[in-house]
């Protein structure tokens, strides 16, 4: 091994970057404080990142922050998942070993896939939350990490990072994080062409708030004049400087190239070719040196010693000399573990790779992967089985490369790096033809392929095929988020099946693409479900067999519950158990429990679902777990029971995020939102909505989130910020199909944006859309918060001339809609009243006897703000029919009403309310003046008084004097002697220049109107 070597750069000092560097000092600043943050530094190659980098890390190390450096390695498809991260944590667990043993406690077995240093990793069968429940462990654990120290974390060469460090990467910086973190990733900006798949996350990121984005720039004359004189140093002379800087373009990696070479004395300035340049150096060395700088850049990006001794096959001293002299002269550098060697700079191994001959490089692959076999612990433990299926890969030895690819893959796999499984598998079947007879049919199943895939014999003793390679290709596809490329291999697997039909197999491959329309948008499932049950249907029980129909009876419960649903529920729980399929019957048990809510079964039906909670609990299985914390809860607030479902939610987020179980966070925290919003605790609803839009792995529960934030921003009166929202849920919902539970929720707000904007046509077209697809069995919870908005739309535009076209056959479509739904539960009965009260109030027919009941019925739920409005109603009744008790009782319910729209923002209500005790005279506030005009009233300005500006508001609505006088509790004969009054003030002559002038000087604004609720 080579001894102590100075290693000094070769441009001693360093220029320019003060503004930069600025960035990222003020960003470790922010992150010591406790605010989490998060930069991107790109530029092109050999433009300075690393040296920016290099001086940010020992500031930050100055000021006691630990500082985690891993770069991502240029090694293809074969390389390490997670590469950057294992490195990082590496540094961070040599640093502080004792913290780091705290912050891992009970999670080694899951965090040794990341490090394995850490013990044994977990084994057991994947599933679709394996990868998030890693990224989820990760994050957690740099965040205990970080709590009482600040950790700057540096990820190199984002451009060459695997898929699973992209994902991971994007869900640390995508999930709120806590503690004194920092996260910086630089990339070369040169090496992203239109198809990069870096590309996408950049995106992504730059949506981001919390991510800053740094663009590092080529260096300026004068700077480069520095940089030179560092070298040379001397000044000098301006012509050389005008010479370098015009050859280099201010690139700071060629700037020092051609300095150097100028000091040297070399012509390499007038070389045509940057290629020609970066190989110059290399070109000078000795024989002995170029040679074993050509092994290690074919090796990757860190060679080890031994390793390279064993594929070099010079004696060690010899050896030593050549690294001694290449490194002498900057072309290589030791590793920072000390085990090996690398180029000083990519750019350098880059080229020199490029000039080896396809035999040489083919060659030199062979060698590498002849002395791992040889000897495995050339390399470390975790990295030699990757490395080995790259080397025998690039050795173009089909027969050698088949089984090391396969075995590749079943680490990539075990790591959930499911990209990385992919790619290896794609490999495995791009090599099979080509690879002997003999070697195939060594290969075993149980040793490639994952036991939750169909096999149709012993996995320890049947030969593998190519369908079983397509199988896990299709699980690996689905699970890394690579569904276009699962589904062309999963369709190709149908077209094999064809020719050799195996209806177990098919059927398998049947679910696989049914997920995977699903999750592409290209249908929703259904038809490749129902011919996964016809090839079924017949055969005997198998764990095929229960998950099909498990995932039969979960689409019909979602798209059209009914008999069949409970049929294929129930029998799938018997096979699951007939075969031992736990985790199926478990998912199918919880299934069924749902179906007998939504049936009316609520007691039986809530009490199944516990059940599975307390036994998915009991025995370990997570993914069931967290679907189930988040269906009871569910089931419990379709019931209106949203108290009981609090607590059973915040348990649920706390175990999934113990478990990472991202979708079911944040689906959680949806379930939660709407929870507080019921109960009338919007400040934490709209935070737990926040949380559901960031925590998803998926999109459809991020949605959801967007969908509550959307609900709530309509409660408080804000449009715009409703229709934005909206937005967000139309991107996911219109691309995924429509189901009840989001077609419904979604149609409910977007008609409740358009008649708070006066589009009536929009809501009633909303309405149509809605009921147009049906209502199918169980959707009552949905069904009827959105027939009581529509019918309220109605009603408050029951005197508008404008409504009148559409309106008979929009009320007699709701009371013939409402008579479909279901009730069964206090809730939905309490909805059923307040719909048809709404009815009658459209239809002007509405009295105290009809909004009584359903106050009542609203007394005995924990709904404060639906109370509140149909408390309103109520008031308004009781003014209409103007007895004094009537007033005085109006009055109460006026200011409760009041008192909850104040508590939770509920700004239309409070507006709603307030205008209608100032039509009827009465005091909200004991002792308050009734009816008089605020300073800021626009009104006031033209000498209304407050009377008058009512009256001028309902002639601007088109309101006639009947209806305004109804509307006032006044007389006809009064309003007229108001409207007289009002002309005369305003100077005009018709009540149609009264009304252009009211919009014109704005005194009724858009929060004026009556909502739709």
């Amino acid at each position: 091994m080579l001894g102590r070597v100075e290693t000094r750069s070769v441009s001693p000092v360093f220029v320019g970057r003060a503004a930069e560097l600025a960035v990222l000092h003020d960003a470790l600043t922010r992150a010591a404080a406790g605010e989490p943050q998060a930069l991107l530094l790109g530029g092109e190659a050999g433009v300075g990142k690393t040296r920016l980098v290099e001086e940010f890390a020992a500031a930050a190390g100055s000021r006691e922050a630990s500082v985690a450096v891993g770069g991502c390695l240029e090694i293809g498809a074969e390389g390490l998942p997670f590469a950057p991260f294992s490195t990082a944590l590496r540094h961070l667990r040599a640093a502080r070993p004792e913290e780091f043993a705290t912050a891992t406690a009970g999670q080694e077995d899951e965090l040794a896939w990341l490090l394995p240093e850490l013990g044994e990793p977990r084994a057991g069968r994947r599933d679709e939350q394996g990868m998030a429940r890693l990224f989820a462990l990760t994050a957690r654990l740099l965040e205990r990490l970080a709590a009482a120290r600040t950790v700057a974390l540096v990820l190199e060469d984002l451009h060459w990072a695997d898929a699973s460090t992209r994902h991971l990467l994007a869900y640390l910086l995508r999930t709120p994080r806590t503690g004194r973190l920092l996260v910086l990733a630089t990339y070369r900006s040169d090496h992203l062409h239109r198809r990069h798949p870096l590309r996408p996350l950049l995106a992504e990121l730059d949506r981001l708030r919390t991510v800053r984005r740094i663009d590092l720039p080529r260096l300026t004359r004068e700077e480069a004049a520095r940089q030179i004189a560092g070298i040379l140093a001397s000044e000098p002379d301006p012509a050389q400087v005008d010479a370098v800087f015009q050859r280099s373009d201010g690139n700071a990696f060629f700037v020092e190239e051609l300095a150097v070479a100028a000091r040297e004395g070399r012509r390499t300035g007038l070389t045509d070719s940057l290629r020609d340049l970066l190989l110059v150096r290399v070109e000078t060395l000795p024989e002995s040196a170029q040679r074993v700088a050509r092994i290690i850049a074919e090796g990757g990006s860190t060679v080890e010693h031994r390793l390279l001794a064993a594929v070099a096959g010079l004696p060690e001293d010899d050896l030593v000399e050549a690294l001694r002299t290449a490194v002498g002269a900057h072309v290589l550098i030791p590793a920072p573990d000390g085990t090996g060697y690398r180029f000083r700079h990519s750019l350098v191994r880059e080229a020199v790779a490029d000039d080896l001959l396809p035999g040489e490089r083919s060659r030199l692959n062979r060698r590498y992967a002849e002395a791992l076999d040889a000897d495995p612990t050339l390399v470390p433990a975790d990295a030699r089985v990757p490395r080995l299926a790259g080397y025998w890969y690039h050795a173009h030895d089909p027969a050698k490369a088949l089984p090391a690819v396969l075995a590749a893959s079943v680490v990539a796999r075990r790591r959930h790096a499911y990209t990385e499984q992919l790619d290896l598998l794609e490999r495995a079947m791009e090599l099979w033809d080509s690879a002997p007879e003999d070697v195939r049919s060594s290969l075993r199943r149980a040793d490639c392929t994952d036991a939750g895939t169909p096999c149709g014999g012993d996995p320890a003793t049947t030969p593998l095929n190519c369908l079983d390679l397509m199988a896990e290709a299709a699980v690996a596809g689905r699970f890394g988020g690579e569904r276009e490329r699962a589904l062309a291999i999963t369709e190709r697997a149908l077209r094999l099946l064809e020719d050799a039909p195996d209806p177990l197999r098919a059927a398998w491959f049947w679910v696989q693409r049914a997920r995977l329309v699903q999750a592409r948008a290209h249908g929703d499932g259904r038809r490749e479900l129902a011919t996964a049950e016809q090839l079924v249907r017949g055969l005997p029980p198998s764990e095929v067999h229960a998950e099909v129909l498990t995932l039969a009876a979960n689409w019909s419960m979602l798209h059209r519950p009914g008999p069949e649903a409970f049929a294929a529920a129930e029998q799938a729980v018997q096979y699951a158990r007939m075969v031992g399929a736990r985790d199926i019957e478990l998912h199918a048990r919880l299934t069924l429990g749902g179906l007998r809510v939504d049936a009316g079964e609520h007691e039986a039906g809530l009490a199944q679902m516990r059940q599975v909670l307390q036994d998915a609990l009991a025995e370990g299985l997570h993914q069931v777990a967290g679907r189930a914390y988040a269906h009871l809860p569910s089931g419990l607030a379709g019931l209106g029971r949203d108290r009981e479902a609090v607590p059973l939610l915040r348990d649920g987020l706390a175990f999934a995020r113990e478990h990472g179980l991202p979708d079911s966070v944040a689906w959680m925290w949806a379930g939660l939102s709407g929870a507080l919003y019921s109960l009338g605790q919007w400040p934490g609803a709209a935070e737990a909505a926040g949380h559901a839009t960031r925590f998803g792995q998926d999109g459809e529960p991020r949605a959801a989130g967007a969908l509550k934030l959307a609900h709530l921003a309509l409660a408080h009166g804000d449009l715009a910020e409703a229709a934005r929202q909206l937005a967000t849920v139309r991107a996911h919902v219109d691309s995924h199909g429509r189901v009840p539970r989001q077609s419904l929720p979604l149609a409910r707000v977007a008609l409740g944006v358009a008649a708070g904007q006066g589009r009536l046509a929009d809501a009633r077209s909303e309405l149509r859309r809605a009921l147009d697809s049906g209502l199918p069995t169980g959707a009552h919870r949905h069904g009827w918060p959105l027939l009581r908005a529509a019918a309220t739309a109605e009603a408050d535009t029951r005197t508008l001339p404008a409504a009148r076209a559409g309106r008979a056959e929009t009320l007699a479509r709701l009371t013939e809609t409402a008579r479909t739904l279901t009730t069964g539960a206090p809730l939905w009965d309490a909805y059923d009243q307040w719909t048809r009260a709404e009815l009658r109030r459209a239809d002007g027919r509405d009295t105290a006897d009809t909004w009584a009941p359903v106050v009542t019925a609203f007394e005995c739920l924990d709904r404060p703000y639906d109370l509140a409005r149909v408390r309103l109603r109520l008031a308004g009744a009781l003014l209409r029919e103007g007895g004094t008790e009537d007033r005085d009782r109006a009055l109460e319910l006026l200011r409760l009403s009041s008192a909850v729209a104040a508590h939770i923002g509920a700004r239309p209500l409070a507006a709603a309310v307030t205008r209608l005790a100032r039509r009827a005279r009465l005091a909200l506030t004991p002792g308050s003046v009734k009816g008089a005009a605020t300073p800021s009233d626009p009104a006031a300005a033209l000498g209304l008084t407050a009377r008058e500006r009512e009256v001028l508001r309902l002639m601007a609505a088109g309101r006639t004097n009947r209806q305004i006088a109804e509307e006032l509790f006044i007389s006809p004969k009064t309003v007229s002697v108001h409207v007289s009054n009002i002309l005369a003030k305003l100077g005009v002559s018709g009540r149609g220049e009264a009304a252009a002038l009211a919009h014109r000087l704005g005194l009724f604004p858009a929060q004026d109107r009556l909502a739709a609720g």
